[in-house]
């Protein structure tokens, strides 16, 4: 018997003839399994929690940081379309704060990371904003750059507020016929301007006469007469109003000088332009959207109303109030014998000098309230300092160094993120809390007062052997001299400094009455400012 084919030595079953398609197939098979193997492996790998949390995770869910910044943005245009924002306003403040939008979205992610990890199952939160934050980012370097080149002063102060000559389109000039008009004694005088200066001189008489100079921007002559013929301004008496008025022109500007008698109560609207005033005998009010503002030998109440900001205010010798609001540049105030009042923020230098009082001042960082300044108050971003005050003074702001000095009544001061330093010029009570900073007070050897003092995480540096206890939390107490007005201290993450200084300055000569309105004298036309407003550097932040 014969033994079959590929049966191996021994017998056995027959091995199977070599089948190199059917090894192929089984090669094929085992290398989409570990393929499938390794893919599962990678899936699980990529969605296991980091932290450990045995490969479970949870579902995506959005983050809510982009739905809040398109609420901001929402509400933001809304305002604005309704009037409630200045667009240029706005993009000025955007333009210095939009860091401030990287940093809020930092620390919401941060938040929502600290809910994360104190989930039993993790979540995956989705970025679909980081395009939108990018996009703002990229919009706010924009409106940096673009302060910076001076854009805003082109666009607000009126100077070459005209669109269509930017492109190149000429200049053309043209003085106007003079208008003189006889007006009732004390009347009212209303002038409207939307584009151009406007230029007012209190004179002698009962004439009220306007210069007008013309300028249009047009390619042809035929256009500029156009242009004139729409701005040109005209007068109408009613009664004992008076209103000198131009309609305006977007291809043109109309500088007005008008001389009105000393006894008229005058009322400037202003679009575009600067808005001078010297001599007049019965106050003004003025109402400037974009330009600067500067007023000198007022007698009668002043009420200066600026609306958008970027302005240069200077306001000089005002025999009567003065109130002031909106945002301003620059703000120089002096000689005013009244009462004076300023609201809004103040994104450049201030200084305040000779005001009879009492003064209040507020911006978003800053109030002060002085009784009465024989002395002067300067004022920036980074420093405040009053010398020479009658009464109380009252100062409350933040990120500065306030510095008080001849301070001829009580004294109240908070402060945080700044040094206060206060010297009073007498025996007087003194109230200064600060944040983070050091509060230092110096009096005289013969001074007087109960010390009651507290710093957290800071020294205690005493000239008057006063009792100071305490390790982190010191406090400092006792009796200065024969003992008399309160004296409250008080530092978080700073020094208290109550040093002896020189002997009180002698008292303050008694302030100046007021001069008599008979006895202003009629300034020239181009008298200059006393005190002019580009002398101090522009600061970028408001007060």
């Amino acid at each position: 018997m014969s033994t079959p084919p590929n049966t191996p030595p021994g017998g056995g079953a027959p091995i199977p003839p070599y089948d190199a398609k059917a090894q192929w197939r089984a090669y094929r098979e085992q290398q989409r399994a570990a393929w499938r193997a390794q893919r599962d492996a990678w899936h699980a790998q990529k969605y296991a929690w980091k932290a450990g949390y045995g490969g479970v995770y949870g579902p995506r869910v959005p983050s809510m940081v982009g739905p809040v910044i398109l609420i901001g943005i929402g509400i933001i245009a809304l305002l604005i379309m309704t009037g409630h924002i200045a667009a240029e306003n706005f993009w000025e403040w955007y333009s210095r704060w939009w860091p401030v939008l990287l940093i809020l979205a930092g620390l919401a992610l941060l938040a929502e990371w600290a809910i994360d990890v104190k989930r039993e199952v993790p979540v995956r939160r989705k970025g679909g904003f980081i395009g939108l934050l990018f996009l703002l980012v990229i919009i706010g370097l924009g409106a940096t750059g673009w302060r910076q080149m001076g854009a805003w002063n082109w666009n607000w102060n009126g100077d070459n507020d005209d669109f269509f000559n930017s492109f190149g389109a000429p200049e053309h000039d043209n003085d106007a016929q003079v208008l003189n008009t006889t007006i009732p004694a004390n009347a009212t005088v209303d002038i409207e301007n939307p584009r151009g200066d406007v230029s007012i001189t209190g004179g002698d008489g009962t004439t009220i006469q306007v210069q007008a100079h013309e300028e249009a921007f047009t390619n042809s002559d035929s256009g500029a007469k156009t242009i004139w013929d729409s701005e040109a301004p005209h007068a109408t008496v009613s009664g004992g109003t008076v209103l000198i008025k131009s309609d305006g022109n977007n291809k043109g500007r109309l500088n007005l000088t008008v001389t009105v008698p000393r006894t008229a109560i005058v009322t400037v609207n202003e679009g575009h332009g600067e808005v001078t005033a010297t001599g007049l005998g019965a106050g003004i009010t003025a109402n400037v959207p974009h330009g600067e503002l500067h007023l000198n030998s007022i007698t009668g109440p002043v009420e200066a109303h600026l609306y958008r900001g970027n302005h240069d205010v200077s306001i000089h010798d005002v025999n009567g109030d003065v109130t002031e609001d909106g945002n301003s540049n620059e703000l120089t105030l002096s000689e005013i014998h009244g009462r004076l009042s300023t609201n809004g923020d103040i994104f450049g230098p201030v200084h305040m000098e000779n005001i009879t009082g009492p003064i209040k001042l507020h911006t978003s960082v800053t109030d002060i309230e002085i009784a009465a300044l024989p002395g002067d108050v300067t004022l920036d971003s980074d420093d405040l300092h009053v010398t020479e005050a009658e009464g109380s003074v009252r100062v409350s702001t933040h990120a500065k160094d306030v510095d008080l000095s001849q301070i001829y009544g009580d004294t109240s001061v908070e402060n945080r993120d700044g040094r206060i330093a206060i010297e009073p010029a007498g025996v007087y009570a003194i109230t200064a809390n600060n944040s983070k900073g050091d509060v230092e007070i110096t009096l005289p050897p013969n001074g007087a007062g109960i010390v009651d003092g507290h710093t957290h995480n800071g020294e205690v540096v005493d000239d008057f052997d006063l009792s100071v206890n305490g390790d982190e939390d010191k406090t400092v107490t006792g009796r200065i001299g024969s003992g008399g007005p309160r004296i409250s201290l008080s530092s978080s993450d700073g020094d208290l400094h109550i040093k002896k200084g020189p002997a009180f300055p002698p008292p303050p000569p008694p302030t100046p009455a007021a001069p008599a309105a008979a006895k202003i004298p009629p300034p020239p036309p181009n008298a200059p400012h006393l005190k002019s407003s580009k002398a101090l550097p522009q600061q970028p932040t408001a007060q």
